[in-house]
């Protein structure tokens, strides 16, 4: 109808017969993006203007190091350390033209699914409130699994300690438990774990019993209640796991040492105002990682660690004399049998 009649009755007319409003006749399209052109340039703390493409060397820096797996949102609290006034907005958009964003998976799900509600942890202070679970980790040089058993306090999010091995038996998980809660009031601790073998073994419960640590397990097939340690296995998987080629068991043990010092020490959490586990526990607690210097040293190297298995492994002993079942476990200068 336009064709025909533009040249022939007033544009009034023919809006009328059209049913078009005067905006739309008059819009003409423009090429380009829509809005107002990106800023070239990012302001500082100090006043000054730099240019983008500096605050994208800055970011290569960042994740050239030890967080070479952080997103944008993260990237940006560093910038913020380096005094940058900066948004995770511009931040996501510079990273995206720069192809420095990490590729997530999508998990495609079938049917609907129900959604359960589970009893939330409130944890006050360190080492209150505790939860430990067992991953695989798939040795590619080896072609085959080993089991990595973490420990982790949940109201500082710090890893207390971890093991990796082929197998992990009920005597690991004693050894392991022992080692953190060595010089600690460990009465009145609450610790989470699930239904696995190791956890329910008459050892460990009489261990923990002994100790005075309350132990919690969550209900049969519900992973969700133990979601902590579940998110920090996830973060293991996602960033280290994938990301990396094992070689051997002993390479696998040292790329997880780092990763899990790094995470101690070094990377940032939402839940934690934005600092690490080790500046949110200095912070509350000045104090508290001076009472306890081997769960927050740095300096844990292969050496010390090794050391540290062989103290451990002199506590565990078969008494073939007596009875051969019966583990013996030293601690605070008193030896306690569990059958």
């Amino acid at each position: 109808i336009i064709k025909r009649f533009i040249y022939k009755v007033p544009v009034s007319r023919l809006i009328i017969w059209t049913a078009h409003t005067r905006s739309s006749w008059n819009y003409r399209p423009k090429n380009g993006k829509r809005g107002i052109p990106p800023s070239m340039q990012t302001l500082k703390a100090d006043g000054k203007y730099v240019p983008n493409d500096q605050v994208i060397e800055d970011i290569k820096k960042i994740l050239s190091g030890d967080l070479g797996y952080y997103g944008y949102e993260k990237t940006t609290w560093e910038l913020h350390d380096l005094g940058y006034l900066i948004n995770k907005k511009k931040v996501y958009r510079l990273m995206n033209e720069a192809h420095l964003l990490l590729i997530r998976q999508r998990i495609a799900t079938k049917g609907k699914r129900q959604f359960i509600q589970f009893r939330c942890i409130d944890a006050q202070k360190p080492l209150e409130y505790l939860c430990m679970d067992i991953k695989y980790v798939y040795i590619d040089g080896e072609k085959r699994f080993a089991y990595l058993l973490t420990v982790m306090a949940i109201c500082t999010r710090f890893v207390l300690g971890h093991v990796i091995r082929y197998s992990i038996k009920k005597s690991d998980v004693v050894l392991l438990l022992d080692r953190i809660l060595r010089g600690l009031k460990a009465r009145g601790i609450i610790i989470r774990n699930d239904n696995g073998s190791q956890f329910l073994a008459y050892i460990v419960r009489q261990y923990l019993e002994l100790m005075g640590v309350v132990q919690e397990f969550t209900h049969i097939a519900s992973p969700e209640e133990n979601s902590y340690i579940e998110a920090l296995h996830s973060n293991l998987e996602r960033e280290l796991i994938k990301r990396n080629w094992f070689n051997s068991l002993a390479h696998s043990r040292l790329l997880i040492m780092e990763y899990y010092q790094v995470y101690n020490f070094k990377r940032k959490h939402r839940a934690l105002k934005r600092r690490s586990p080790y500046q949110f526990i200095n912070s509350y607690f000045p104090d508290f990682s001076d009472k306890h210097p081997f769960l927050f040293s740095r300096s844990l190297s292969r050496v010390a660690l090794v050391a540290e298995e062989n103290h451990a492994a002199t506590c565990l002993a078969l008494d073939k004399e007596n009875n051969e079942n019966n583990i013996f476990v030293e601690s605070e200068n008193q030896k306690i049998i569990l059958n």
